[in-house]
């Protein structure tokens, strides 16, 4: 958790000083550092830095065309993107959550679920599909540039299907360690105020990402999602 807190501060830092090309990337690198840690800052040093406004005005523009990225580096930047819309979401549903439980019933529990743990991870699919199309479309109006309802729409094809692969890991991790795992070694769930909830939810991530490379992967090659 600590290496991921300096992680996020080093990026956030380096890309003010470094702007994006594509400004919403300056949100995404960040983000995505609070659960893949330093290993996500050597990747941003590598394809997100290297890509910055600045290095184009110095003339080095090959490195700020997507198409020079191999698939698999523009893959890992598109499922970057998914993941920091659902890491937000996350973060923002879960103290929210935590400091007002009602809401819980906003998202089925008792009336469709009779675990709070699945009524949460209804809210978090909706908040994350929100900030995800959200974080899609402006992505995607630059680069094509579409009207407004055409960008709506292109953002919602290109990161529903995305977004829904990611919460499928990370909720099945999630559900293992809070209904199993957690039970057998703390005796009951963990909460958002302890450090194994956000180690879990690290872990989470991860697994989410895994699962959703791949639908990253056709979504680019079908061009229903654009290189970046």
């Amino acid at each position: 958790l600590f290496l991921a807190g300096i992680s996020f501060i080093y990026i956030a830092l380096d890309v003010k000083k470094h702007p994006q090309k594509m400004k919403i990337m300056t949100i995404v690198w960040p983000l995505t550092a609070l659960f893949g840690s330093f290993i996500w800052v050597l990747a941003y040093k590598k394809w997100g830095e290297n890509h910055s406004l600045e290095k184009m005005k110095m003339g080095d523009s090959m490195n700020m065309d997507s198409s020079s990225k191999s698939m698999a580096v523009s893959v890992f930047i598109g499922t970057c993107h998914c993941g920091a819309g659902c890491s937000l979401a996350d973060l923002i549903i879960e103290w929210l959550l935590y400091f007002f439980p009602a809401l819980y019933v906003v998202g089925g529990y008792p009336t469709i679920f009779s675990h709070k743990l699945f009524s949460g991870f209804v809210l978090a699919f909706i908040l994350a599909l929100i900030i995800g199309v959200s974080f899609q479309y402006f992505a995607i109006v630059p680069m094509k540039h579409l009207s407004r309802k055409e960008g709506i729409i292109a953002a919602i094809k290109a990161d529903t299907l995305s977004l829904s692969c990611w919460q499928i890991g990370m909720y099945a991790t999630v559900a293992l360690c809070q209904l199993s795992l957690f039970p057998h070694f703390f005796g009951g769930e963990v909460l958002p105020t302890t450090p194994v909830f956000w180690l879990m939810m690290q872990v989470a991530m991860l697994v989410g990402f895994c699962t959703a490379y791949p639908m990253n992967w056709w979504l680019i090659k079908t061009g229903i999602k654009e290189k970046m």
